[in-house]
């Protein structure tokens, strides 16, 4: 039975838990508290992951190291940088596949906003340079190793615009005033094809030494996105509208997060599509319906609503 360690419990990282229990395989999550799923297989360990030779020790006799983190979104720069090396170090002397969960921002504005697998990365903000040496040092460091990119993420706990503006509003009842373009088309990839794509790339050698896309759902915009949700879930129809582009820039002066967003707006002022076509041809993968993902998003609300009353 094969070992495989995860690092990081958020939404992947407990659905690759998940499914890799599921087939019967034992599984640590490596998390600094000790969180993740619960099952038989399932062993969680409270660690911190950039330590490189505790993370090597939690790494020892696995298949595949699965790096499912996802730092402080404000700190990036200084977080990414020691916990990738920890990972390269620990799966180089496990001998494990290295599965990387990655995203599009290494690549940058792209005109037309259409991107494939072969899309030179040629990010200048910090965020997508940061996306990029990872994915360098992952190439050169002789670790077999996989990158599978997504977009923005839709499912129960995932954080996104969806989650963050739009659920908050329709939750209300109120306009939800969101910072895109309301109608652009835009990918959102379903967190249980992340999860079925990363254990499948994982496995299968023609997949190490590059990265994939994610099959996922045609894109759809942000508006649409929301009226889908309330058709399906039962619930009234909210207005959507577009904030001006120059107020999040204006409060990225003194909100540190708002400044992070800014700089990752060229994604939804724009068309935003991930073509997963390559994947889906030389995997046999295919997105989930994305009424499924919207049904476990309204579930997990209800469920929420339900604990609060």
């Amino acid at each position: 039975m094969s070992k495989h360690v995860i690092v990081g419990a958020g939404p992947v990282g407990s659905s690759v838990a998940r499914l890799l229990a599921g087939q019967g395989e034992s599984v640590r999550v490596v998390t600094r508290s000790g969180g993740g799923p619960e099952h038989p297989l399932i062993e969680r360990v409270a660690a911190d992951a950039t330590d490189a030779a505790r993370l090597t020790e939690l790494t020892r006799g696995a298949a595949v190291l699965y790096n499912c983190a996802n730092p402080k979104y404000t700190r990036w720069e200084t977080l990414w940088p020691p916990l990738a090396a920890a990972m390269l170090t620990a799966a180089g002397e496990a001998g494990a596949v290295l599965a990387i969960t990655g995203n599009l921002y290494g690549y940058g504005p792209v005109p037309g906003g259409r991107m494939t697998e072969h899309t030179p990365l040629a990010a200048t903000g910090r965020k997508g340079r940061v996306r990029i040496r990872m994915w360098q040092d992952a190439l050169a460091s002789g670790v077999r190793t996989v990158e599978v990119r997504g977009s923005d993420y839709i499912g129960a706990g995932t954080a996104s615009i969806f989650s963050a503006v739009l659920l908050p509003a329709i939750a209300k009842g109120r306009t939800a005033w969101a910072p895109v373009d309301v109608n652009a088309p835009h990918t959102f990839t379903y967190t249980g094809d992340m999860a079925r794509a990363l254990v499948t790339l994982a496995g299968d050698e023609r997949a190490w030494g590059r990265a994939w896309h994610v099959p996922s759902p045609a894109a759809i915009s942000v508006k649409d996105l929301a009226s889908r949700y309330c058709a399906l879930a039962g619930v009234k129809p909210v207005a959507v509208r577009s904030l001006p582009r120059f107020v999040m820039r204006a409060a990225g002066t003194v909100v540190p997060m708002a400044r992070e967003l800014a700089e990752m707006d060229y994604q939804f002022y724009a068309p935003f599509l991930m073509d997963s076509a390559e994947t889906q041809q030389t995997f046999g993968l295919a997105a989930t319906d994305l009424d499924v993902a919207l049904r476990e998003v309204a579930d997990a609300a209800e469920a929420t609503a339900a604990r609060t009353m």
